[in-house]
This record gives C-alpha cells, sequence and structure tokens, in this order.
C-alpha cells in the first residue's frame, strides 16, 4: 500500500463515520502525523492532497518546512512546547495544539513574524487527569482561554486532548464528551470556538462519534517511524 492509498483508505473511515454519527460532510480534517518521517514522505502526501501535517518537534518541523518552501503545506505543532522553542514555532506553524500555559501562549504571540498569518491555537487539556500527560487541569480552562484570546497575533480555535489509551469504544466516547462539553461551555461564555482536535488511529471513530473536526494520524499513513 502507498501513501496515497492509505491516505484515500483513511479518507473513506472519516467520511463513513460522519455519515454513521450524523456530522456534517467533510467536517472532520485529516491532520497527517509525519513526525520522524522524511520530506519525501511528505511530498508523496502532497501529491495525494495532503496539505496538513503534523509535527512534534519544533527543529524538525522547521528543517522540514525549509526542504518543502515551494510547496503549500499547513504546518501544525502537536508535541510539547518549551519556552526556548517557541519563537521556532511561530515562524513556521499555522497551528498550535499543544498550548496549555499562558506564558507559552505570551512568546508565541511577541514572537510570531510580523508577515505572518495569526497562529491558530488549540488549547491542551489533561482530560483524563493523567500526571504523565501535558495539559491544562479542566477547572483552570475558561480563565486561560479568555486571557489567549486577548492576545495579539494569535487565533484561539477550541481544545485538544490525549486521552489514556482505552480499547473500549464506550469508554472512548465518554472522554472525548467530556472535551466536547468543556469547548460547549466556553462557547457559550463567549468564545467563538470551532475546533476539537481529538482522535488518533485507535480512537478516531469515537472522536468523529464525540464532534471532532480534526483526527491525527500518522503510522496507518506513512507506517512506522524511524527512531
Amino acid at each position: 500500500m502507498t501513501i496515497s492509498d492509505n491516505l484515500q483508505t483513511i479518507g473513506q473511515i472519516i467520511r463513513r463515520a460522519e455519515q454513521k454519527y450524523q456530522r456534517p460532510p467533510q467536517s472532520v480534517q485529516l491532520l497527517a502525523v509525519s513526525k520522524r518521517h522524511d520530506e519525501n514522505a511528505i511530498q508523496a502526501a502532497l501529491a495525494a492532497g495532503q496539505y496538513a501535517f503534523g509535527e512534534n518537534y519544533a527543529q524538525e518541523m522547521l528543517n522540514k518546512a525549509e526542504l518543502l518552501a515551494a510547496e503549500h503545506v499547513d504546518w501544525h505543532f502537536i508535541g510539547p512546547l518549551q519556552s526556548n522553542k517557541t519563537r521556532q514555532i511561530a515562524a513556521t506553524a499555522l497551528w498550535v495544539h499543544t498550548v496549555d500555559r499562558l506564558k507559552i501562549a505570551k512568546r508565541l504571540s511577541e514572537q510570531k513574524p510580523e508577515q505572518r498569518p495569526a497562529i491558530n491555537i488549540c488549547l491542551q487539556v489533561n482530560i483524563s487527569g493523567e500526571a504523565s500527560k501535558s495539559g491544562i487541569e479542566p477547572q483552570a480552562l475558561p480563565e486561560l482561554a479568555a486571557q489567549i484570546a486577548e492576545l495579539p497575533g494569535l487565533n484561539l480555535r477550541g481544545l485538544m486532548a490525549i486521552p489514556a489509551v482505552s480499547e473500549v469504544f464506550t469508554q472512548q466516547r465518554e472522554v472525548f464528551a467530556k472535551l466536547r462539553e468543556l469547548q460547549e461551555d466556553l462557547i457559550k461564555g463567549g468564545l467563538p470556538l470551532d475546533t476539537l482536535s481529538m482522535g488518533m488511529s485507535g480512537d478516531m471513530e469515537a472522536a468523529i462519534a464525540e464532534g471532532a473536526t480534526m483526527v491525527r494520524i500518522g503510522t496507518a499513513i506513512f507506517g512506522q517511524r524511524a527512531q
């Protein structure tokens, strides 16, 4: 199976899930997680019509962006955010999915080059309460969201989560429903949010059932990553 074949298969899975759970057609975007895959793999995906790519490491994303500067690529940063990497991220990423502290958001706001468009921001929520996971606690979310919504150069779009692994479909849905409800509360509070970045290969259907607008898929597209 080629990268093009894999993208077609995943696209069909997403469209079927949209239909099954009465989501609007084309309402779920595929984010191809390209970390640890080279520019040739990304070129193959681009040739198949995939333009949104997720990267976990700032320097790797920057290197790929330079190699693919002639291509139309929407870079999404989906990895842990370190203060000393925000300048690279602000210069490259169209989206940042993993903001969970005001300090990081302020740095992105201040360091975004003037000529670049506003950076689309998702707030990462520690939805399963795991000590090993990044993300803001749900009870602290409204204050942080209100603060970040006021920062120049940023466009607060929604929420992101990486739940604890579960093989049980109903449990997967329960966790994603919590994230959707948190976003609904923020919208009721006056924030115009439209993005739920949730769902990976093992729980994509449950995420779509609960309102995901962006699913993050890597290995099923590109194969196993280089170590």
